[in-house]
């Protein structure tokens, strides 16, 4: 259906750009924080809904809300911290279903985020779940943010000259990934996606990231692979076997 493509298209691109303002603010008051504490942890989760809107251009609102933990071992470990709220969520469900309640990630019992859209319109679907991380090709984030403090970057840096990553799994099937970069030339945004973002492209148009998600290092797949995991108990639970 030519008008769902297009709001598909135009949601990955709004995604991409809620994340980009979402893991630049994560980094802002990562290094705020930084060495207190109140210390954050370098990687945060984010989970997406819409809300009908027919007022809206393509007939939706877009709402993020999100999770954000303090600096710990066990939040440094992306995969790790990914298998265990898969985990969390299986449980919560089950708990939920057992006193004959249906449990819903942002709440009120057992919420899994604690910033951003926590409150959406009634009947706000879920599209999708993602995560922003500080660790860039620059280096981890506990490494990197000691170059702003100690002078070994060989330059004066802020941390609006650092990079991020945001990784993102949606129910119509496509994974995005943002490479973050404020150094990047200009035109150059950082997004790659398994579907277009422009439904205008021609139908023979190839796309060399259809396979993002088997891109990459052993590290990236694997982290690929937790948020899939992650992304079907949640669609499964929320959806119910409805179309999403």
């Amino acid at each position: 259906m030519p008008g769902q493509a297009r709001r598909w298209a135009d949601l990955r691109v709004q995604v991409a750009y809620r994340c980009r303002r979402l893991n630049t603010g994560h980094m802002v008051e990562a290094d705020q924080r930084h060495d207190t504490r109140e210390a954050l942890g370098p990687h945060a989760l984010m989970l997406f809904f819409v809300s009908e809107a027919p007022a809206e251009p393509h007939g939706y609102l877009l709402h993020t809300a999100y999770r954000l933990w303090l600096a710990s071992p066990e939040s440094e470990d992306l995969p790790r911290l990914l298998a265990d709220l898969a985990e969390v969520v299986r449980t919560n469900i089950a708990r939920a279903a057992s006193a004959g309640r249906r449990w819903h990630p942002l709440g009120p019992d057992a919420s899994m985020v604690n910033g951003g859209d926590m409150s959406p319109p009634p009947g706000a679907t879920y599209v999708g779940v993602g995560v922003s991380t500080l660790d860039s090709d620059q280096g981890r984030w506990q490494q990197v943010a000691r170059t702003l403090r100690d002078g070994s970057g060989g330059r004066y840096l802020s941390a609006f000259d650092l990079k991020g990553q945001c990784y993102v799994l949606l129910t119509d099937g496509s994974a995005l990934h943002l490479d973050r970069d404020p150094q990047a030339r200009i035109g150059v945004d950082g997004i790659r996606c398994t579907k277009t973002l422009d439904p205008d492209r021609p139908a023979y148009w190839h796309n060399p990231h259809a396979n993002l998600t088997e891109q990459g290092d052993d590290a990236t797949r694997e982290l690929w692979r937790r948020l899939g995991t992650l992304h079907h108990t949640l669609t499964s639970h929320l959806h119910g076997g409805r179309p999403a």
